[in-house]
């Protein structure tokens, strides 16, 4: 489905700690997890789309790609963080080598995208709040169908 015109989209990626090692992958929080990719609506907040779950080690900016919701994000301006430079997606201004500050309308631009940002990691925290998303021990595809019953639950509540 094609965004409006006026869409803005976040892209974030967690880690869900997973027992079954056929998905996942130690992490950097030293456990085995899968790394679940999601993209919000920056105006409404609902969730609009979920990857597949990849192994926890793997990188935002390649789990972007290989997840599949990338394909979610064409057509529409997309914000995320630092870990998916190379992506095409809005990322904050960093310093250039030798350079000691940012330029202020960098800093207020950053300031504004840090800002939209914490919208989705918002929406991340209230989606672990579920108890099956702190320590999944469901088999197989069992992580991407728990995130997205629990995603639509988020809507559903959103909605009301």
């Amino acid at each position: 489905r094609r965004p409006r015109n006026d869409t803005v989209y976040i892209v974030d990626g967690t880690l869900v700690p997973t027992r079954d090692r056929s998905v996942a992958a130690s992490s950097k929080n030293y456990r085995y997890s899968t790394n679940v990719q999601v993209v919000i609506d920056a105006n409404s907040r609902l969730v609009v789309a979920i990857g597949l779950p990849l192994p926890g080690s793997r990188n935002d900016c390649r789990a972007f790609t290989e997840s599949g919701v990338d394909r979610a994000c064409r057509g529409a301006p997309t914000i995320a963080d630092g870990g998916y430079q190379g992506t095409g997606l809005l990322i904050p201004h960093r310093r250039r080598r030798g350079q000691t500050h940012l330029s202020p309308q960098q800093e207020a631009e950053n300031t504004v995208h840090r800002r939209a940002r914490a919208r989705v990691e918002h929406a991340l925290s209230r989606l672990k709040n579920w108890k099956i998303l702190r320590d999944c021990r469901l088999k197989g595809n069992g992580v991407h169908q728990a995130m997205l019953g629990i995603a639509r639950l988020h809507n559903l509540a959103l909605a009301r």
